[in-house]
């Protein structure tokens, strides 16, 4: 018996929806980061990108858990003498909540060319709507509990 090894020419890609109001950052981005990989299929081999398109919707109805709000910053760094750059997250959730997701999930991604490339599969918005009907996507109920 051999071994299944997935190329380009075998992947079936599947679009899904993700409603991410009342969920924990963290749960989020950690199994939209799986089926980016593919890790969620039979067909999984490591170093080919499996996986499939994952649009998630109502970032600015997501929450984080704890005092991460008040207390958990996002540091960014201009590479010059004192360019580093804190944002608390309460801001970043008021104002750019799609972008506090694609960190999450980027973060949970390889650091490699297949880790880029899966993220280009992740489409991210802050309200319910998306421009994405023509796909077809599937509602996904992920596996988190929501605090409503």
């Amino acid at each position: 018996m051999k071994t299944f090894m997935a190329n380009e020419q075998n992947i079936e890609r599947k679009w899904y929806l993700v409603d991410a109001a009342g969920m924990p950052l963290g749960r989020i981005a950690s199994q939209v980061a799986t089926i980016l990989k593919g890790k969620n299929k039979p067909t999984y081999t490591p170093h080919v990108d499996t996986g499939d398109f994952v649009i998630v919707i109502n970032t600015d109805k997501m929450i984080l858990t704890g005092k991460k709000l008040e207390q958990k910053y996002h540091f960014s760094h201009s590479q010059y003498m004192g360019g580093l750059k804190l944002t608390q997250y309460k801001t970043m959730m008021a104002n750019k909540s799609d972008d506090v997701l694609y960190v999450a999930i980027k973060g949970m991604l390889p650091k490699n060319a297949l880790g880029r490339k899966m993220l280009k599969k992740v489409r991210i918005y802050k309200d319910g709507e998306h421009n994405h009907e023509a796909q077809k996507p599937e509602v996904l109920n992920l596996q988190v509990k929501r605090y409503n």
